[in-house]
C-alpha cells in the first residue's frame, strides 16, 4: 500500500478550453504518484465542461468533476471552496487552468511538509512564462519572480505579510506554487466567497500569512502562464482601484483577528495612506515624476 501522504490537486476552471488539457497533463506528469485531481467547473460554457467529463470518466476516483448546482458560475473563491470540501488529501495544491506544473513539484513539496512540521504552507518562485506563446518578441521576456529575501527556510510571520502583501517589495506567492496542509484551510477559513476574482487569492494568502509559519524554497517548480485573458491581465485596469477595499478588508480582518503589531499597523498604515489622501498622493506623483529629468541628469553626471 502507497504510504506517501495523499494529495489533492484542485484545478478551477472557467471556458478554459484552450489551456486545461496541458494544466491536467503536467499533474499526471509527476513523479508523485499518490494524487487524486479535482476539476471544478466555475459554469463553464466552452469545450471546457466536456474536457472534465471526460477525464473524470476516463480516470474514476482519480479524477473527479465537479460543478456548482444548476451549472452556476459562482467565483473563483467559491469553486475553490467547493473543490475544497470534497477533496481527501492530507496536502492541498491549486493548479489554475491556464498554468502547468514541472513533473517534480508534488513530490518535493509534499517532502517539505513531511520534515517541516511547523509549516503550514510551503511556496517557491513560480516562472512568468511568456514563450508559450512561440513569438519570437516572447523568447526572452520569461522571468522568475521573488517571493521572499530568505529561501529554502521557514519563515514566520507577519514577514510576508509586510514584504509582499501590503509593502509590495516581493511578489505574492502563485496559487500555482503553493502546497498546504489540509487543516490550514480548516484554520484559516478557506476562501472568500464576496471576492469573485480579483484579489482572491491575495484574500486567502494574507489569512495564511498573518497567522501561520510559511517554508519558501529556491526551486522554481511551477509556470504561470501570461497571456491576454487571464484574469489578472483582464482585471489589470481595475486592480488599482480596487486595491483599497482590499487592503480595507485586511485592516478589519486582522482587527478582528487581535493581530495588530506595530510592524502591521504601520506597514497598513503605509498602504492606505494613498487611498487614504488621494489628492496628497497624486501630489506626490507630479512632484516625483517633475523631478525625474533633474534625478537622471544627477544620476549620469
Amino acid at each position: 500500500m502507497n504510504g506517501k501522504p495523499l494529495v489533492s490537486a484542485i484545478i478551477i476552471f472557467l471556458n478554459a478550453e484552450r489551456f486545461l488539457q496541458e494544466a491536467i497533463s503536467s499533474v499526471f506528469s509527476q513523479t508523485y504518484d499518490n494524487w487524486e485531481l479535482l476539476l471544478v467547473d466555475d459554469g463553464s460554457t466552452d469545450g471546457s465542461t466536456r474536457i472534465g467529463r471526460q477525464w473524470a470518466e476516463h480516470y474514476p476516483g482519480k479524477v473527479i468533476y465537479l460543478e456548482h448546482a444548476s451549472h452556476e458560475n459562482r467565483g473563483m473563491s467559491a469553486t475553490r471552496n467547493l473543490g475544497l470540501r470534497h477533496a481527501r488529501g492530507r496536502y492541498i495544491a491549486f493548479l489554475d487552468a491556464d498554468d502547468i506544473w514541472l513533473p517534480q513539484k508534488l513530490e518535493k513539496q509534499a517532502e517539505i511538509l513531511d520534515r517541516e512540521p511547523e509549516a503550514a504552507m510551503v511556496v517557491g518562485p513560480a516562472r512568468y512564462w511568456y514563450s508559450w506563446s512561440g513569438k519570437p518578441e516572447d523568447d526572452q521576456r520569461d522571468f522568475v519572480e521573488e517571493v521572499s529575501f530568505r529561501y529554502d527556510t521557514l519563515i514566520r510571520p507577519p514577514e510576508l505579510l509586510i514584504a509582499s502583501v501590503l509593502n509590495q517589495k516581493l511578489r505574492t506567492a502563485g496559487t500555482c506554487s503553493r502546497m498546504l496542509r489540509r487543516e490550514t484551510f480548516r484554520e484559516v477559513g478557506g476562501y472568500e466567497d464576496q471576492f469573485h476574482g480579483l484579489f482572491e487569492d491575495q484574500v486567502f494568502l494574507t489569512k495564511v500569512y498573518a497567522t501561520k509559519s510559511v517554508f519558501v524554497m529556491s526551486d522554481c517548480l511551477d509556470w504561470y502562464r501570461q497571456h491576454p485573458d487571464s484574469c489578472v491581465a483582464v482585471s489589470r485596469k481595475t486592480r488599482k482601484a480596487e486595491r483599497g477595499p482590499f487592503l480595507e478588508w485586511i485592516k478589519a480582518y486582522l482587527s478582528e483577528q487581535g493581530i495588530e503589531t506595530p510592524e502591521v499597523r504601520q506597514a497598513l498604515r503605509e498602504a492606505l495612506w494613498p487611498y487614504h489622501h488621494p489628492r496628497l498622493q497624486r501630489l506626490k506623483n507630479l512632484l516625483i515624476l517633475s523631478r525625474l529629468p533633474a534625478l537622471s541628469a544627477h544620476i549620469h553626471r
